[in-house]
């Protein structure tokens, strides 16, 4: 579950809290879309992954930014950075929602951790949630053939 995908939300989410267990959160800040950092114009480097996202092509990314923006707008409304409100969000879902951000730096590594001091009133976090959910997101999350293994048991070795 991040703020660009939202599909846990209507089957896994009420398992896991059925089942009481937790749930972890796979790339959830969009890697590196809900930070700020990329644009219809950011420059992939020859051999960078997030290419193959469709949800990353120019046209997707452009039709995309007005979730950027939220997530800026509460950044300065909560004194914070965007990837802070995204991760703070998430952890205000549930208790035992959990999410893991990747990074290759220290500086992310830090500022991820200040997620941890934002907090939501109620009613914020009730205008946050409206805010997400009227934004539609354009792109699939993954190429069709990662979409093609997703939702699937995996096999059991025989």
């Amino acid at each position: 579950m991040t703020a660009l995908w939202r599909g846990p939300e209507e089957n896994v989410l009420p398992l896991c809290e059925e089942l009481g267990i937790g749930f972890v959160c796979w790339a959830p800040l969009g890697m590196g879309f809900t930070t700020g950092a990329m644009s219809p114009y950011f420059p992939f480097t020859e051999g960078d992954r997030r290419t193959a996202m469709p949800r990353n092509s120019r046209d997707n990314l452009a039709a995309n930014m007005p979730l950027v923006q939220l997530l800026q707008d509460w950044a300065v409304r909560k004194g914070a950075t965007p990837a802070q409100i995204d991760l703070a969000w998430l952890l205000a879902q549930k208790p035992w929602i959990v999410p893991i951000p990747s990074t290759t730096r220290l500086s992310h590594l830090l500022e991820n951790i200040g997620a941890e001091e934002v907090r939501f009133s109620p009613d914020e976090l009730q205008e946050l949630n409206a805010g997400v959910a009227r934004i539609t997101i354009h792109g699939d999350r993954l190429p069709a053939p990662a979409l093609a293994m997703t939702g699937v048991e995996a096999p059991l070795p025989r």
